[in-house]
């Protein structure tokens, strides 16, 4: 593992020098504006916010669509968009900013500075560093039903994370986890004193002159000029309720327009300067953009190199450009923050539809045109790929008929079935009985459930086109007792006893 990383880097390091590289060009604004529209309409996406950005200058911010469909409202340059994981980045800055005061080393051992901080892999839990929190390699399963719309505090999330599964070892490979970024969050908390909205307001939103941005999702909406949350459901765009993700705020809570993104942006290029302010000290900075894991070890297009991971970015080669970058989606919003550090330039994207991807087309367009490359059909490739998605999701449909027991039914009235479940981690689940049906509710969502065989039941979720199959157990005695749920589709079902 060792040997294939240093051969990694190895790569990363001197590729851009084996390879010559084109001068960079001015790019077409009509011709980029045309790309722009056409690509927003064939996917449906309301409104988008751009900013490009060349060494110390703003070369392009401009808003397309709207950030309110129904009253004709248009995206401005300064219209707040849910930047979720890019919220990763800031953390990793103030760990960063941290380091630079000498109040913490990457290398620190978690527990050193949250005593409490308890894993069900004991081991794990003991060597933790903060390094590894940021950098994906935990050993813990995703669990991000945990932190999803959770009435949980951060401190009680922070207390549940014992009761959670790991499905791999302590730096056995890259699992992407929000809950360990969640943790870096209390780390700079306890360090600095200081909730981690209010350092990270203080060390980085004031000193870029991000005066809209802001960390919680009422910051969002009392604002004057935001972009509404939109989502595809049954291949129509509607409105979708706001996710509040204040206390896992560390891994995603961020809110900016593409205007203060543009600083973030010139900050990281200029190796932690921005004017005349050293935010995070160059030695820092270049830990953070460093390779820290291999995310990725297969290459998807011939354009991108192998994948790897800094501190809340992602690392790799772009037509053998070195390419920093990281994406961000959460309920009504999707955004994009890439750079091409030898080239001093960057893209900043954000949109207010969930799960789409035109970021990373409209991205990758641009740095094809300033680097003066003919351009990759990066969006005739994702029309194929959603094609083929569509296809694996009606085989696995097929399947899941073909193989459920026929003439089946539950074993007890539905009424039985009904009542409060609860894990030490997740917390509770209700089922009632409602019109009927069963139905299941966990937090601030619900599922409808349909009879698949005997005692298991098809959680349903149309508008998220989401399905689980749930499990009711019976005790000796015949009365239900407890109830498995494929939450974390990682590890063994979730258990909840009643």
């Amino acid at each position: 593992m060792k040997k294939v990383f240093s051969i990694l880097l190895f790569v990363f390091i001197f590729s851009s020098y084996l390879f010559p590289q084109p001068s960079v060009t001015k790019i077409d604004q009509k011709e980029l504006d045309e790309f722009i529209n056409s690509i927003m309409k064939e996917w449906k996406v309301p409104g988008l916010s751009i900013a490009i950005v060349k060494g110390d200058s703003i070369i392009l911010l401009k808003g397309y669509g709207y950030r309110d469909i129904a009253n004709k409202k248009p995206v401005t340059t300064s219209t707040l968009f849910g930047i979720a994981s890019c919220s990763k980045a800031f953390t990793c800055a103030g760990l960063g900013i941290l380091v630079d005061k000498e109040k913490l080393t990457f290398g620190k051992n978690v527990k050193e500075i949250i005593p409490d901080f308890e894993l069900l892999d004991k081991y794990a839990a003991d060597h933790m560093t903060v390094r590894d929190l940021v950098t994906h390699q935990s050993g813990l399963a995703r669990h991000d039903r945990l932190w999803y719309m959770s009435p949980f505090s951060r401190s009680e999330m922070l207390h549940r994370l014992r009761f959670l599964d790991m499905n791999r070892d302590l730096h056995q490979s890259y699992q992407y986890n929000n809950l360990m970024f969640m943790v870096s969050g209390v780390v700079i908390e306890k360090i600095s004193g200081e909730t981690w909205e209010e350092f990270t307001k203080k060390n980085i939103f004031e000193p870029l002159g991000m005066k809209k941005t802001n960390c919680s999702i009422s910051g969002l909406q009392t604002s004057d000029d935001h972009a509404l949350p939109y989502g595809e459901i049954k291949d129509k765009v509607e409105i979708i309720p706001y996710c509040n993700l204040d206390a896992a705020g560390p891994c995603g809570s961020i809110n900016s327009n593409a205007e203060e993104m543009s600083s973030w942006l010139i900050m990281n290029m200029n190796k932690g300067k921005y004017k005349d302010k050293q935010l995070v000290s160059e030695k820092s900075l270049k830990e953070i953009h460093s390779p820290q894991m291999i995310s990725s070890k297969s290459i998807d297009n011939e354009e991108l190199y192998y994948s790897l991971y800094g501190m809340g970015w992602g690392i790799n080669l772009y037509r053998n450009n070195l390419m920093i970058s990281h994406s961000g989606s959460i309920d009504g919003y999707a955004s994009l923050v890439s750079f091409l550090p030898k080239e001093k330039l960057g893209v900043v994207i954000l949109t207010n539809l969930e799960g789409n991807l035109i970021h990373r087309t409209i991205t990758y367009r641009i740095f094809d045109k300033y680097l003066g490359l003919e351009p990759v059909k990066w969006n005739e490739r994702a029309r194929e790929r959603e094609v083929k998605n569509r296809e694996t999701e009606a085989k696995s449909r097929g399947k899941e008929d073909s193989i459920k027991v026929k003439n089946t039914k539950p074993s007890l009235d539905l009424k039985s079935y009904t009542g409060e479940y609860e894990n030490d981690g997740y917390g509770k689940v209700t089922i009632k009985l409602e019109n009927g049906k069963l139905t299941l509710h966990f937090n601030n969502y619900f599922y409808e459930l349909e009879h698949y065989h005997f005692d298991i039941f098809t959680a349903i979720k149309e508008d998220w086109q989401d399905r689980k199959k749930i499990k009711f157990e019976m005790d000796k005695d015949g009365k239900i007792t407890k109830l498995h749920i494929p939450f974390e589709p990682s590890v063994k079902d979730i258990v909840f006893s009643r």
